[in-house]
């Protein structure tokens, strides 16, 4: 192996398995509890940058969903939560939206912070952690797209105004990473320019560092969205961002090629954990899949690794392997002989 690279770091996307006692007792305090649980796990395994498991979104009302759209936009002044029923069959006849029966709202309204605070979300689960924290949101291409809009008269206008949200809330979060996700782009990279306009709104007013995940989804184990990484370079090298965190390895070999032409000033984050997979990653096929990204883009190409996309689906004790090959496989790499 490389030993000879170094500074790759690792990380996790975003969602943890929701922990059982917070299902049936979601109080404050066990959301604390389980986020302390949620980042002591990733560092005791040794990861580089720490996130919360997205476990401040939680909604005992919907435990069957992370929260990465209802709890950003529900909140938001301009957006009505309960769609009427002429709303909800005009709403399935969208084919991007299949994966939903029922809009998260309903914009009848300019779109303003109302109740959202995520920079006290933030605040709560930075104060726990005590290695780097990263805080993850979800983007404005994948809100917008979501909604029913009876205000705007187009999708872009709504991605624009719920990034001007999104980006003073943001300008207020205190963490070492703001990940932005957009989970429906790589299903739709026909619309990359508005989406990219949106986006860096928001990448721009991150006081820190910036990054940005994309994936071709998951739910139940498979992917809901077909495309390619070639499809979307344009949108990528349009961010203004630190890095990418994307899902290479559940993706075809050959699709690697495509990051050779990711511009050099931006970071290139490669999942080389697969979230649709019970099976745990040994630390010598992790290594290897960095050694064989160094090979075809370069040595020091690679800057992080993590899984595919966020652990929400699995349960804990195979969450918690994967974490751990994770961070062995790094090492492995690096030729380091670390004790956790």
């Amino acid at each position: 192996m490389a030993a000879e690279q170094a500074n790759i770091k690792t990380t996790v996307v975003g969602s943890y398995p929701v922990p059982e006692w917070l299902l049936r007792s979601p109080t404050q305090s066990a959301l604390i509890d389980a986020t302390r649980v949620v980042l002591a796990t990733q560092e005791h395994a040794g990861l580089d940058l720490v996130c919360d498991g997205e476990l401040y979104r939680f909604d005992p009302s919907h435990p069957e969903t992370n929260g990465m759209i209802e709890y950003f936009v529900q909140p938001m002044s301009g957006i009505r939560m309960a769609a009427d029923f002429e709303e909800k069959i005009t709403y399935r006849q969208n084919a991007g939206m299949r994966f939903r029966s029922a809009p998260p709202g309903v914009v009848d309204g300019p779109i303003g912070h109302g109740g959202l605070d995520l920079p006290n979300a933030c605040r709560q689960a930075a104060a726990l952690a005590t290695r780097p924290f990263k805080f993850t949101a979800t983007g404005p291409h994948m809100l917008a797209k979501t909604l029913v809009d009876n205000h705007y008269g187009s999708v872009e206008a709504v991605a624009d105004a719920i990034a001007d949200v999104l980006a003073g809330q943001i300008a207020e979060c205190r963490a070492d990473v703001i990940q932005l996700d957009e989970a429906n782009l790589p299903g739709h990279p026909e619309e990359w320019p508005w989406a990219a306009a949106a986006m860096n709104k928001v990448l721009d007013a991150v006081t820190t560092t910036a990054a940005v995940h994309l994936c071709f989804g998951n739910y139940g184990g498979q992917s809901v969205q077909s495309g390619t990484w070639a499809a979307l370079i344009a949108y990528l090298n349009a961010l203004h961002v630190d890095h990418v965190v994307l899902e290479c390895r559940r993706r075809p070999e050959e699709e690697l090629q495509v990051f050779k032409d990711l511009r050099p000033e931006i970071g290139f984050g490669m999942g080389v954990v697969d979230i649709k997979d019970t099976a745990v990653e040994s630390a010598d096929a992790i290594a290897r899949q960095i050694e064989r990204a160094e090979t075809v883009l370069g040595p020091g190409r690679v800057r992080y690794i993590h899984p595919d996309c966020g652990f929400w689906m699995l349960k804990r004790s195979i969450a918690d392997a994967k974490i751990q090959a994770l961070a062995a496989g790094r090492d492995l790499f690096e030729g380091r002989t670390l004790s956790h």
